[in-house]
Order: structure tokens, then sequence, then C-alpha cells
């Protein structure tokens, strides 16, 4: 009968902090990973995921100079490759018309340099514009390391004012915003982010925008002397109603505590007793000489007996957002 006598439980005892880097496409441009898993969740370690993108102002407007082939920017406050950037505001940015009367978009930009830019698309065949990036008459793509904030769409190769309604700034298609779309999942497990829809390819290479992050990942020490580890678990109930001529139930599922016990030396220095109240991980191996093991992110809440004649005890709960996983190695 196999038992855990010769088990091993690990916890998050320190951590490594990563700077503030490009996470990397995984293919769907919806979902973005890092290099290393077990992000942590300690207080002054949880990740900052900062997207590129508006986080406000930078509204693209006539030009107040009433001036030809020009428009005015407001000031912003940008993500801009992994740092949040003030910009200044910026007027009489110059449109390019086409070479006659037909379609061109102007892309109007954030630049690396935290400015405004203005990045000219191809000239159409007609009037008619084009949505596809890199097309003729369509938006151009823009540089890797740049925000769109606003087209400017015209039609003719007469100069003259620009008007409101050739201004366009719906976010997702025209204007890039940091928090759109929204974050959805962030999988601390396996260090991935990943947002409610696929980013619009609109960067030179075909490529969506970036997805900037920073991070800690948990470094695991040993239990020393611990028992009767209790993963965190879901448990179902159901709840049934009588009505006439039959009965209706309706099924609900819980996520319950993890626990354990752990035997310290003091009760008073010991690692375990200094974090109780922080969101940790934990790894336990039901048998420490082989790889299988479950690991789980959850809240360390611990409760000391000191008996007079027995051990110091601490009783140790995980409180978990989600159910664990298991792992063959």
């Amino acid at each position: 009968m196999p038992t855990a006598s010769e088990a091993r439980l690990k916890y998050e005892a320190a951590q490594t902090s990563h700077a503030m880097g490009a996470l990397t496409d995984s293919g769907d441009h919806t979902t973005f990973t890092s290099s290393n898993a077990y992000w942590s969740q300690r207080s002054g370690y949880s990740p900052e995921v900062l997207p590129n993108g508006i986080v406000n102002g930078g509204e693209v407007s006539i030009a107040v100079s009433g001036s030809n082939d020009v428009v005015d920017a407001a000031a912003a406050l940008v993500n801009l490759n992994g740092v949040e950037t003030s910009v200044a505001a910026d007027t009489d940015l110059s449109i390019t018309r086409p070479a006659t009367a037909v379609s061109k978009v102007n892309s109007i930009t954030i630049n690396s340099s935290g400015a405004y830019a203005v990045v000219a698309g191809a000239d159409g065949s007609t009037t008619a514009f084009s949505s596809t990036r890199g097309a003729n008459g369509g938006p151009p793509y823009i540089p890797v390391d740049s925000v769109e904030v606003a087209q400017v769409r015209v039609i003719s190769d007469t100069a003259a004012p620009i008007t409101a309604s050739e201004i366009y700034s719906l976010p997702g298609t025209h204007r890039e915003e940091s928090n759109y779309p929204a974050i959805d999942v962030v999988n601390y497990r396996y260090g991935k982010v990943t947002l409610a829809d696929a980013l619009p390819l609109a960067h030179t290479g075909d490529l969506p925008k970036r997805v900037y992050a920073s991070y800690a990942v948990a470094s695991m020490a040993n239990v020393q002397k611990c028992v009767d580890f209790v993963p965190p678990g879901n448990s179902a109930s159901v709840n049934s109603k009588q009505i006439y001529g039959q009965t209706i139930a309706a099924t609900s599922v819980s996520l319950g505590q993890g626990s354990f016990k752990a035997y310290p030396e003091d009760g008073v220095t010991d690692g375990l007793v200094g974090l109780s109240g922080e969101t940790l991980w934990f790894q336990f191996y039901p048998d420490r000489l082989k790889n299988p093991f479950h690991a789980v992110q959850g809240r360390l809440d611990v409760s000391r007996t000191f008996p007079a004649d027995d051990q110091i005890e601490l009783a140790c709960t995980i409180s978990a957002e989600t159910i664990g996983t298991d792992h063959a190695s």
C-alpha cells in the first residue's frame, strides 16, 4: 500500500526579481509568455503588466491654427516599451495627401522617443479605403516600438484644413490603448498573460503591439518537519427543491482550503511563521526521490500551539484562488 512517508513539501521562501521586459507572443496574439514559471504573488513581488498603449489623453483634433494639412495632438500618458511615459502635446502635425484624388491614410503615432510622429500609408487606386495594413489606401504598418494614436483619412490631393470627419480613433482599430483589450488571465504557474481578445497585427512585420511585464520568480525551500498535507480541492454540493410532481436541483462547487502541520524550532523565528498572511507557492512531492509533484499557490495562514509536554506545532492553511496542478516532472 503506497504511503507518503517519504514525501517532501516545499514552500516559496524567497523571490528572484526580473526587470520589465517584453513577453513573447505565443502565436495567437492573445497569450504572451515569459521564459520563467512560478510568478510570485507575495506582497511587494506581484507582477506588473504594461501592454503598450495610451493610458489617458492623446486626443487628435483639427488644428487650432487652421492651417492646411495639419492636426493637433493632446498631451498623453502612455505605456511605452515597459515604461509609463508622459508625452507632451504637439500642434500642426503634417498630414501627407495622395498624389492624385485617391484614398490615403496617415497614422498618428507616439514613437520610441516619446514624441508624436506621423506615418503615411500608400496611395489607394480609388477613393475607397482599405482596412488591410500596408495595402494601397489602407493604414500603414507602424514601427514595433511605437503606439498608434489615431488615423487621418483623406481622398483629395488638394491642400485644405483637415476636418473632424477625417480623423478616426476607435480603440483597437485606429488607436492602441493600454487596457484594450483588457488583461483576462495572468497564469502565475506558467508565467503567461492572456488578453480578452487577439491583438491586431498593426506593426511592422505583421506583428501585434508589445506586452511588457516585470515579475518575481519563487525560490523554493523544504518545510523541514511537516506532515498531513492536504491540497486545496473542489467540493460539490446539491441544493434541491420540491415542486409539484418532481424535485429540481442545482449543483454548486466550492474550493476548500488546503492544510498541513509543521513542527518548528521555536515557533517565533521560523520562516513559515514570518510568512503567515502571504500568498506563496507550495510544491508537494509524494515521494521525495521521484519527480511527480502537486503545485498550488495560495495564502498561507499559521496558527501556533505551544504545549508544555509536546512539540510546538504550526497548523497551516492554504487559501487558494484556483485549484492546484499535478505534474509528472
